[in-house]
């Protein structure tokens, strides 16, 4: 398979933050389009009719892998093309290589998403994007082998930028270090594990099931005693549980985004950034 079949490499990602990282390596080469949707829950996602419609006419798949989008393979199936499942040409999961964290037995468990093959948030430690665009620049230079040296260079120039915002954003959150704060979900430790970041809590009983009375009266407890004043949430998720809690205790809300778009960001490096001003601002409101 080579360029000069078609005008533009089609790829299909199954989140917003893998399409991100397509374009930076694909450049003008590449049209990647999304499954998911800014804002909407990754891993609840219920495949489309276009979104098999996409993948029967695309040329590559990218998939965060794991158990966080398990849906894809059941549509990948309905495509009748094996290049597009796992072991195939054009089949690319972003997490191959990827040292994962909190990796357990089993897998999925009941009720909530329990990940055993490890936490699925692997991209929100921007050093992974190391990993995860070189899995995408190896499938690309497979499949179009005549702008395999395109890809490599893009994906240089991209990482070489990426170098210098973590240099910039690790220094912008170094008084943040060992500081307490609190999560709705658990989607940080890659986050927490680069930037130096404690999360001590989260607001969730577990993964996907939302806190008690008695679950919410322990957490106020816990923020009292440890003196946590933040609390991280992304957009899409609810608010009346962490609204209690900053009620109670005059504690600030920090929204972050996993996803690219989620916030209005238009690729990765601004969703990150974006990121690191909104917990500062959460810190230095608490502060005055």
């Amino acid at each position: 398979m080579s360029s000069a079949a078609f005008a533009v490499i089609k790829v299909v990602t199954t989140t917003t933050d893998l399409k991100s990282f397509v374009e930076y390596v694909g450049g003008d080469k590449v049209q990647a389009i999304s499954m998911v949707l800014p804002g909407a829950e990754a891993e609840d996602y219920a495949p489309k009719p276009q979104d098999l419609d996409r993948l029967k006419t695309a040329n590559l798949v990218v998939r965060v892998g794991l158990d966080y989008d398990l849906w894809l393979d059941r549509i990948l199936r309905q495509t009748g093309r094996p290049e597009l499942v796992k072991g195939g040409a054009a089949y690319v999961d972003a997490s191959n290589a990827i040292v994962l964290l909190e990796v357990k037995g089993g897998g999925i468990g009941g009720g909530g998403h329990a990940h055993g093959a490890g936490n699925p948030h692997y991209w929100l430690d921007p050093n992974n994007a190391a990993v995860i665009t070189g899995n995408i620049v190896e499938a690309l230079a497979r499949i179009d082998v005549p702008n395999a040296k395109y890809y490599e260079k893009q994906r240089i120039d991209f990482l070489a930028s990426l170098d210098r915002k973590t240099l910039e954003w690790q220094e912008k959150l170094e008084p943040l270090r060992g500081k307490p704060l609190l999560t709705y979900h658990n989607n940080w430790p890659y986050l927490a594990r680069r930037f130096r970041l404690n999360f001590a809590g989260t607001v969730e009983s577990r993964p996907g099931v939302s806190p008690s009375a008695a679950e919410l009266s322990r957490l106020l407890t816990k923020m009292g005693s440890e003196k946590i004043h933040v609390i991280v949430k992304r957009p899409q998720e609810p608010n009346r549980e962490v609204n209690f809690l900053v009620k109670k205790l005059g504690a600030q809300i920090a929204v972050l985004s996993t996803s690219v778009g989620d916030d209005g960001a238009k690729s990765y490096i601004q969703m990150m950034d974006n990121n690191i001003k909104n917990l500062l601002a959460a810190f230095n409101k608490n502060s005055k």
